[in-house]
């Protein structure tokens, strides 16, 4: 059975004027656009080193967001993976990388892989309200 690192802390992404998080936009009216705020805390894995470094960036509804993971692993085969957590705790797959291919892209989702650098970022395009929540950023070794 294959064995994910999960990094212990996560990112989020938070819509301004989201009722679920209690922010409320006094002037949304005369603003027609919202804005989404995000927040991404330092973390690690236990086993392989999994780290999104703290950053906070403003976009409004259908523009692009980028999300950072760096990761350390010792084997040249690997899946990285990106997951959304639901309000209700319910992890949501968003998208794979296998260290041996290309770019991967899953509608809105795309990632930008730097495998020399140990780096990858999820990129999610048109960005919408549902797009409010904590994303995670995990390492596989392949088999």
């Amino acid at each position: 059975m294959p064995i994910f690192f999960i990094c212990t802390q996560k990112i989020r992404l938070v819509l301004l004027g989201d009722r679920n998080f209690g922010i409320r936009i006094a002037l949304r009216a005369a603003l027609r656009e919202l804005a989404l705020f995000l927040i991404i805390p330092t973390g690690s894995s236990v086993a392989q080193k999994v780290t999104q470094v703290l950053t906070a960036k403003f976009r409004r509804m259908g523009e692009e967001v980028s999300l950072d993971c760096s990761y350390e692993t010792s084997r040249s085969a690997y899946y990285l993976f990106w997951y959304k957590q639901l309000p209700s705790g319910e992890m949501n797959f968003l998208i794979s990388q296998h260290s041996g291919s290309g770019n991967a892209r899953r509608g809105r989702y795309s990632v930008l892989f730097q495998k020399s650098v140990n780096r990858i970022s999820l990129i999610i395009s048109d960005l919408k309200l549902e797009d409010s929540a904590k994303y995670f950023c995990t390492l596989r070794e392949a088999q």
